[in-house]
């Protein structure tokens, strides 16, 4: 590899002078910069970016860790978070966890070491489930700042970015019971993630205020496993003949239970609406199309950048803040007209 005091020697000047030209200081004569450059180029002379780091005590790097890159939801913020850290000149540096607490404890771990300045990441479903926050902790405490994103745990002082699960799923389970429905039915293919208790409560709070004829809050759990979960959903609709309203959480059994609905001869939204969590991008896999809450994924990813980047270009500490994402309710194909 090819360094400035290679360049210097070459060039019979000053290391000094080298690394002022390829800076275009002021302090050096045109001339000297483009032979500098010139020479530079010709023995492909590339800037050690570690070490300049090193020296700068900064990398313009950001390390991203998300749990599912095979979700839509995710990869959606994923472009987001790319788009932003772009336009602001950092680059990122991209861990899938899988879900799992070790992948994503040693994504912390190996990033943490100065290749990155802070991090943006959603927790995996392991490290929520087990509620397992000190790796989170000493990354915090080594002056490397984290923000979180949709999956989040209120013990851990950082900034956060999310949406109001617990009203989105309000509102879309009140649009059901303004239709008419009066058996309404939650799927849950999240498990104990945050983001689905607080959808489970929202709903439940609907059924609540609304005081309707439907006894309980009926709540299936389901596999996120496609093909389990088709099954699931199956079982679901033939065993309760008599459910009128469907709210799926996640994003795609939504899309699925209004598809096999059809085929098992239920008139969507005659006899069944359905309410998923969801994409634009995705309702039309449905038919008829999805109505969905719609959850602005770019915009999660692009929010993260900027109060991250503000913390770090700032130099800040404590005074963490949370932003909540403004979520709509976009009603298609699969519900009825509601008179307002």
């Amino acid at each position: 590899m090819i360094t400035l005091k290679d360049l210097a020697a070459t060039l019979g000047v000053s290391v000094s002078t080298v690394s002022k030209a390829l800076k275009d200081s002021p302090e050096i004569s045109k001339d000297t910069i483009k032979r500098v450059k010139e020479i530079a180029k010709e023995l492909n002379y590339r800037p050690n970016t570690l070490a300049l780091s090193l020296k700068n005590r900064k990398t313009k790097t950001i390390g991203v860790i998300i749990p599912d890159i095979l979700n839509t939801f995710f990869a959606r913020i994923l472009y987001g978070i790319e788009q932003e850290s772009t336009a602001l000149g950092y680059n990122i540096i991209t861990c899938l966890s899988n879900e799992a607490f070790d992948k994503e404890n040693n994504s912390l771990q190996l990033l943490a070491n100065g290749s990155v300045d802070g991090f943006i990441m959603s927790l995996s479903e392991e490290t929520q489930s087990k509620g397992e926050v000190k790796h989170l902790k000493e990354t915090i405490n080594q002056d490397i700042p984290i923000v979180m994103f949709d999956r989040v745990v209120n013990n851990v002082d950082c900034d956060k970015v999310i949406i109001d699960d617990f009203n989105a799923a309000f509102t879309a389970t009140e649009t059901l019971l303004k239709e008419g429905r009066k058996k309404i039915v939650l799927i849950n293919s999240l498990g104990e993630l945050n983001v689905g208790k607080l959808r489970i409560l929202g709903y439940k709070k609907a059924l609540e205020k609304h005081n309707t004829s439907q006894e309980d809050p009926i709540v299936i759990n389901v596999d996120d496993d496609q093909v389990l979960l088709n099954d699931q959903l199956e079982n679901i609709i033939t065993d309760h003949s008599d459910m009128d309203g469907l709210l799926c959480i996640d994003n795609i059994s939504g899309v699925m239970a209004v598809n096999i609905a059809q085929r098992l001869g239920r008139i969507v939204p005659k006899d069944l609406s359905v309410i998923g969590f969801s994409s634009n991008k995705m309702s039309h896999l449905s038919y008829p199309p999805l109505s969905t809450v719609a959850q602005y994924a770019e915009e999660i990813g692009q929010e993260s950048v900027k109060m991250l980047v503000e913390r770090l270009e700032s130099k800040t500490k404590g005074n963490t803040k949370t932003v909540t994402i403004n979520y709509s309710l976009e009603l298609r194909g699969t519900t009825l007209p509601v008179s307002k």
